[in-house]
């Protein structure tokens, strides 16, 4: 007959019950204490040597993230171990695993190189504004294998490193902007040159955002109903459109100020009555 021997089974399993709880306090003590290094090396690396948040935040989220694997990996080889499993013949096969996924893999191989390349280089980094793959928005993450990039409209793509071919990034450097303002034909073109320069040097100085005090090209093209006066200045990184925005406003407001005619399109009815 069975002999079952609760004693002995509860003497066996309570410590094997004591060493699992100890080790998964531990994996969540060495998890939060590592994340907070992470960021407080990061953050005092940027305060001390001036590196764009952008570059900070991207490599930030990479050791992290490697990090957390190798804690995770540590953690179960750890957690066999617990109940008597040999780790030795684990990693021995996690090698050949890996080899036979390094050959078969190799969209995920190349994926991982590019990714290499583009955070070495500084191709991107996160924050930028970018164009890859025939997409244009922010980037939220630069990954080993993927890069993650939100859309204006506020789509969310996880573009696969390996479809990274060309990089063109908006965010190096001061961007420029420029407007055009259609001003009637019958105008003088002299005083509403005279008249806009003197309106965006008004929005440089208050401005901040603009670099460089606006410049009034003079007409740039004519078209059927006016002609238009095209304006140049630089801002700064992400600001060109809002800039747009407020030269197009401070350029309506003093051509209004100053009587100069702005034309719209108009239709002329012609109603014939019969005798």
């Amino acid at each position: 007959m069975f002999d079952f021997d609760f004693q002995a089974i509860m003497s066996a399993a309570i410590p094997v019950l004591i060493e699992v709880v100890l080790i998964i306090v531990g994996y969540l003590i060495v998890r939060a204490v590592g994340a907070s290094v992470i960021t407080r090396i990061f953050k005092t690396v940027s305060e001390k040597r001036n590196i764009h948040p952008g570059r900070i935040k991207t490599l930030k989220n990479l050791v992290h993230s490697i990090f957390t694997y190798v804690l995770l990996f540590v953690f179960v080889l750890v957690f066999l171990g617990a109940f008597g499993v040999e780790i030795m013949p684990i990693l021995a096969g996690a090698g050949v695993v890996g080899l036979a996924v390094a050959f078969g893999a190799q969209g995920l191989v190349s994926d991982i190189v590019t990714g290499f390349f583009l955070l070495i280089e500084k191709q991107i980094d996160a924050e930028d504004y970018v164009t890859v793959a025939g997409l244009d928005g922010i980037v939220e993450e630069v990954g080993l294998r993927t890069t993650r990039i939100r859309g204006f409209d506020g789509t969310l793509h996880f573009i696969p490193n390996r479809d990274i071919t060309s990089v063109s990034n908006h965010s190096r450097g001061n961007m420029e902007a420029f407007i055009d303002i259609g001003i009637s034909f019958n105008e003088n073109i002299n005083e509403a040159i005279t008249v806009l320069q003197k309106a965006t040097k008004e929005l440089y100085e208050q401005d901040e955002n603009i670099v460089e005090e606006p410049y009034v090209l003079g007409v740039s093209s004519f078209d059927e109903y006016d002609m238009k006066i095209r304006i140049l200045t630089y801002t700064t990184n992400m600001n060109q459109w809002a800039v747009e925005r407020k030269l197009r406003q401070v350029c309506k407001e003093a051509l209004e100020e100053a009587d100069i005619q702005i034309p719209v399109p108009k239709q002329v009815y012609v109603e014939e009555k019969q005798s």
